[in-house]
């Protein structure tokens, strides 16, 4: 892949991701109850800020919200194995919208694996 994964989608790349991922989760029977009415569109400007950043573009997330210690900031939510799977799940299904090239694509979901796998911080009931 030839340059970054930002300079290949941009942020309106990101953007379109991230309203593809959040348009699912209200009605997920696992991810939707961790969203408190209303809190989707707020939850979708911090994960594409965050993307943006992570994936070579500008740090709005770290400008507005400092390090993004994920462990630390989900740590108030239940996520075990199935709130993880049912995560990359609907973040695949939202990959597999908008169409990004292969390459793009796999890298992201290989960061969205191993960072999901990570924020699993629940045993399974």
């Amino acid at each position: 892949m030839q340059g970054s994964v930002f300079e290949i989608v941009g942020e309106a790349g990101f953007d379109r991701l991230t309203k593809a991922f959040y348009d699912r989760v209200p009605a997920d029977e696992i991810l939707g109850p961790m969203y408190p009415d209303g809190q989707t569109e707020q939850a979708r400007v911090r994960l594409r800020d965050f993307l943006v950043g992570r994936f070579g573009g500008p740090q709005r997330y770290i400008e507005m919200r400092g390090h993004p210690r994920l462990r630390m900031r989900h740590m108030p939510f239940a996520i075990d194995i199935r709130a993880r799977n049912r995560w990359v799940e609907l973040m695949t299904e939202a990959l597999d919208e908008v169409g990004f090239p292969a390459a793009v694509s796999d890298a992201l979901l290989r960061y969205f694996a191993d960072t999901a796998t990570f924020m699993i911080n629940r045993a399974e009931a």
